[in-house]
């Protein structure tokens, strides 16, 4: 299989069990589901990327820098369990933590084992326990504020995409990474600190922004309603995005109040952020790293070196809260 990736260029993947994974319909269905929530009618250059360009560009950077094979199982199939619109689901379940947006995470373990994925594991001599196990696999996944395969897809993929990087720029990222320790490490401390400058430009201007904050609001608003009304079942949120407005863009002509919830969903309503009287308290996850470098022979960490970056990196790790009320 050939795929030509919008970060890492032509991909090539002859890996039976990678293939077999590849084209299950768990994996499959996150070409329907917005990487970003429901990002298209809020940035000028629409939606960011799909799930699966996210989890297929994982497993590719895992394979890239060494990992075994396992991991790079683990790096693929990691975001089967999101819902449709993403961490969005965060916001329409009881219960939901939007300033953690774990619910995907909460339900991984219970999802891969109810799917196909397993018998396809299994068929390759491996096991579905171990690879469901974090603890085995730190290339992949690590918590806030550590370098991890994940979010260095994730940052350099948006960042590309909606042109905070060039592609050049890109790939001098890619090339300035190592694996130490089984960490992943940057060459020096230059190239570090510019990493970590794009990670904070790209929380404050997307993750934890203000049109992050009423983007996941208002499609939990919407998919909250069309659930209480019927048009939706809880099973629908494990399809797609598109399948999902199919099902309820039929109902605005007879319901005015669904109606209006996808007007602020897409973004065709003003809002304010201010705490007042009517408005709507929201806490929106935050993210921030402080990347390993290399000085010398020597592994640090940026807040080492620059002091000042450990207190901007205790700042951003806290939940953002906004207060945001619709003139309509």
């Amino acid at each position: 299989m050939t795929v030509q990736d919008k970060l890492y260029g032509k991909i090539e993947i002859t890996e039976p069990v990678i293939l077999e994974l590849i084209n299950s319909p768990e994996l499959q269905r996150l070409k329907g589901v917005d990487q970003g929530g429901y990002t298209q009618p809020y940035h000028p250059l629409g939606q960011v990327f799909s799930r699966f360009d996210h989890s297929l560009g994982v497993y590719w950077l895992l394979k890239t820098y060494g990992a075994p094979l396992e991991e790079q199982i683990a790096g693929l199939i990691h975001d089967v369990s999101h819902s449709v619109f993403s961490h969005c689901i965060d916001y329409v379940l009881i219960g939901g933590d939007g300033g953690k947006q774990s619910h995907q995470d909460n339900i991984f373990e219970s999802f891969v084992k109810k799917s196909s994925l397993p018998k396809i594991i299994e068929k390759y001599n491996l096991k579905t326990n171990y690879l469901l196990d974090d603890d085995h696999f730190l290339l992949k996944e690590r918590e806030l504020p550590e370098l991890c395969a994940d979010r260095l897809d994730y940052s350099l993929r948006t960042a590309l995409i909606y042109q905070n990087i060039s592609q050049t720029e890109a790939q001098e990222f890619l090339n300035n990474l190592v694996i130490k320790d089984n960490n992943w490490v940057l060459k020096n401390l230059e190239i570090a600190e510019k990493y970590a400058q794009l990670f904070l430009k790209l929380n404050h201007d997307y993750w934890a922004s203000l049109t992050g904050a009423t983007m996941h609001l208002t499609v939990g608003d919407y998919l909250r309603y069309a659930l209480e009304k019927n048009y939706l079942q809880e099973a629908d949120l494990y399809t797609t995005d598109n399948q999902i407005l199919e099902k309820t863009l039929r109902f605005h002509q007879t319901d005015p109040e669904l109606k209006l919830l996808f007007e602020k969903m897409e973004n065709k309503i003003p809002v304010e952020n201010k705490p007042q009287a009517g408005a709507r308290e929201i806490k929106l996850k935050s993210r921030m790293v402080d990347p390993l470098f290399l000085d010398g022979s020597e592994i640090k960490r940026l807040s080492e070196v620059k002091t000042d970056w450990k207190k901007i990196v205790a700042a951003e790790l806290e939940p953002k809260k906004y207060f945001l009320k619709f003139t309509c």
